[in-house]
């Protein structure tokens, strides 16, 4: 009590800033914000030429245009339950700001697929729409794409366990049920990776299960 006399008796501003706690600043924390109702996220790269060439002309023209120039992109972070998973939940979020936009295109460049991403799994995070980007962005950066594939320069036939363990060597910690490379009939398509509420590597066996069995996958060149 006498503190806070003495506070209000009439203390420089400088005094009282000091003695005040101090919130965290969310925007500079290095801290991860923590979602709620789900139980762990499903980190989605997503090859981005396999997407071009597969969808052909019905393919997103901002992240195909002018041939296939982005190698690994983020699909999305997707709040999991242990089985299953939660989708296109409420929210009062509003549209997508064009300074959100434009800060994720390095990594995720598609304005529709960002918009969509939210809608149907940031939603169900029961974060901020600016936390929830945050968090992604944070999870993007927690991995290191392995070196042979920043950027492939000619169609190359891959076994999807190949890819799997370029991956597990360029992240030490990651477990092997913890990571599980998709693929269609003819491309490896995505690299889904496991990550607890605030971003270290965990297993997933429901996810690992729905890994591509393929013995031979094309990955299509970044051009």
């Amino acid at each position: 009590m006498a503190a806070a006399l003495f506070l209000t008796a009439g203390c420089s501003p400088e005094q009282e800033a000091k003695d005040e706690p101090q919130k965290p600043n969310v925007a500079t924390s290095s801290a991860v914000p923590i979602g709620d109702g789900f139980d762990f996220y499903v980190l989605s790269l997503s090859w981005s030429p396999s997407y071009c060439e597969a969808e052909g002309k019905d393919a997103n023209r901002q992240q195909c245009e002018g041939g296939r120039p982005y190698a690994f992109v983020v699909h999305g972070l997707w709040p999991q339950f242990e089985r299953g998973y939660p989708e296109n939940c409420d929210t009062v979020e509003g549209d997508i700001g064009q300074a959100v936009l434009r800060g994720l295109y390095d990594i995720m460049p598609s304005a529709g697929l960002i918009r969509h991403q939210w809608r149907k799994h940031g939603s169900c995070s029961g974060l901020e729409q600016d936390d929830y980007f945050r968090v992604l962005r944070k999870a993007r950066d927690k991995i290191t794409i392995p070196p042979e594939y920043e950027r492939v320069d000619r169609h190359i036939s891959i076994s999807p366990g190949a890819a799997e363990a370029a991956f597990l060597k360029a992240n030490p910690g990651m477990p092997r049920d913890g990571v599980a490379v998709t693929c269609d009939r003819r491309y490896l398509r995505e690299v889904r990776i496991c990550m607890t509420k605030d971003l270290d590597y965990r297993a997933c066996p429901e996810v690992d299960a729905r890994a591509c069995r393929a013995a031979h996958v094309f990955m299509p060149p970044v051009r």
